[in-house]
């Protein structure tokens, strides 16, 4: 009996360079925890962020070497059809592994700051990345739910990780149970997909529907609305937006911003590879849905965001506006709008990522300095950290001369090209809504410092007990020169950097998405 089972189990040719990226992030991982278990001596937690970089350098290498690969071969799929080898693969594997490299910079100094030092918060942003690589490689409806729970696991965890916090424990319960819900919902997609088509793989869906006429599509059409509805909670896309602001701001900061930028990345990854893989002869029926989304997404960031007087719920409400941009080249259902959506997706996850950043120094010690007032004077109390944000603020509303501003334009023009008018105007509206909200942090930090209650501040000094003491270390805080953490700072350099330089000179990073779309399978 076991004789004939072993005869009969077939295991798949793998080929393991085409999962390479995301196999070096796992293994890496795994040699992070079994250093720290082995080593009895403490280890800096700059090593660990170093080493973390490094892999994430490594991953960017194996994803060129990839892409170029394609590029002198095309596209394929490799293990058994469930991974697709094409320029949409590479484009993420390059992305995700930028995140790699950068988020250690800003979150080795926060983890000094907090006294948390230790492997864990890397351990858990490698699988994260590993697991929204997945999302973007997966040709298989199993695969890309299995790349979910891999990404969204450690991002749990994450946003409780200050034990010590309790509203970063509240943030990971509620993003563990929402994201549960999620993950059921896009399970029951998968399994009217499958009733509907008769196979879970995207390739195979999708020349299905081509050959054949489905007379009765009302299973097909709720599998595809329930896979939509589980993407949308990863892209904070409204109405599943609702655990966003709330996660946001009890989450650790540089958490929030790793977050931001990995699960929208792989959120996306997929979404336009099961609706541009599987469903492209749907796509009269999943464009009015999506401009649904992209209208509430874009208006609900947009307006919710002008009362918020925490800036990290504000950064929330802002993602969830930049998740709406993107789905302006998503609806589009064109070539242009797929390679705009892409390059949003680059744009994004960098600003976001050094956005979070600045947050986390200005959080100070214990992370709570969020509210506006503590950006008043920023200017002068350092001007290299908002100098840096006053770009990226301005990036995220789409000056001239930054990342952003060809970002929004390239979506809009997007949504024009596919007579999407409504929704472009919709787009432009929003953004001109959010340009108060950025530009409100940015006077705020370059116009007078904040004044000290001088009987305030002699019960800092003596100590007194009460909220007037809370209240006179916050003033005193607020006029106070940062402490600015070289790694901080290096990592703040790249991002506006590169912020700057794809925004005057947007060419390769438009010909790198323009090839991605077209090697698409």
């Amino acid at each position: 009996m076991i004789h004939l089972l072993a005869t009969a189990l077939v295991l798949p040719a793998i080929d393991y360079t085409t999962i390479l990226p995301e196999l070096i992030l796992l293994g890496w991982m795994l040699v992070l925890l079994a250093v720290s278990a082995l080593v009895s001596r403490t280890i800096p937690t700059e090593a660990y962020a170093a080493a973390t970089s490094g892999a994430g350098i490594a991953s960017l290498i194996a994803s060129l070497i990839l892409w170029h690969d394609v590029q002198d071969h095309g596209a394929s799929s490799a293990i058994a059809h469930a991974v697709a080898v094409d320029g949409f693969t590479c484009f993420v594997y390059v992305l995700i592994s930028c995140v790699v490299i950068l988020a250690p910079f800003f979150g080795a100094s926060f983890l000094r700051r907090e006294q948390m030092a230790g492997p864990e918060y890397y351990v858990l942003a490698l699988i994260a990345a590993a697991g929204a690589m997945l999302m973007g490689s997966a040709d298989d409806l199993i695969l890309i739910f299995l790349g979910l729970e891999v990404l969204s696991l450690p991002l749990y965890v994450m946003a409780g990780f200050d034990h010590r916090s309790e509203g970063s424990t509240e943030a990971a319960m509620k993003y563990f149970v929402l994201g549960a819900f999620s993950s059921a919902v896009f399970v029951y997609g998968i399994a009217l997909t499958y009733g509907a088509t008769g196979s879970i793989n995207l390739a195979e869906i999708g020349a299905f529907l081509a050959r054949n006429t489905v007379l009765s599509n009302g299973v097909l059409l709720a599998g595809l609305v329930l896979l939509i509805a589980g993407f949308g909670f990863k892209i904070a896309a409204v109405p599943f937006h609702m655990w966003t602001p709330d996660v946001y701001e009890g989450s650790p900061t540089p958490a929030v911003g790793f977050m931001a930028a990995v699960a929208k990345v792989g959120g996306f990854a997929a979404l336009l590879r099961v609706l541009f893989s599987s469903y492209p002869t749907l796509a009269s029926d999943w464009q009015p849905i999506l401009w649904i989304l992209a209208t509430a997404t874009l208006l609900t960031g947009a307006v919710v965001a002008l009362v918020q007087r925490d800036v990290k719920r504000m950064l929330a409400y802002s993602s969830i506006n930049h998740a709406g941009f993107v789905l302006l080249g998503v609806q589009a259902a064109t070539e242009r709008g797929r390679s705009g959506a892409l390059y949003y997706l680059f744009a994004y996850a960098l600003l976001v990522l050094g956005s979070f950043a600045v947050v986390a120094i200005v959080g100070g010690r214990g992370d709570e300095a969020h509210d506006l007032e503590s950006y008043r004077g920023l200017g002068r109390r350092a001007p290299t950290l908002a100098i840096a944000f006053a770009v990226l603020l301005l990036a995220q509303a789409g000056a001239p001369f930054t990342t952003g501003f060809f970002a929004k334009f390239y979506v809009v023009a997007a949504a024009v090209d596919a007579h999407s008018y409504a929704l472009a105007v919709i787009a432009m509206v929003s953004a001109s809504i959010a340009v108060f909200f950025y530009l409100r942090v940015v006077l705020l930090m370059f116009g007078e410092a904040p004044a000290v209650d001088e009987e305030v501040a002699e019960q800092a000094a003596a100590g007194a007990s009460g909220g007037g003491t809370a209240l006179a270390l916050r003033q005193l805080d607020a006029t106070r020169a940062l402490v600015l953490d070289n790694w901080a700072l290096s990592g703040l350099g790249i991002v506006v950097l590169a912020t700057l330089f794809f925004g005057i000179w947007p060419q390769p990073l438009v010909s790198f998405a323009h090839d991605a779309t077209l090697l698409f399978r």
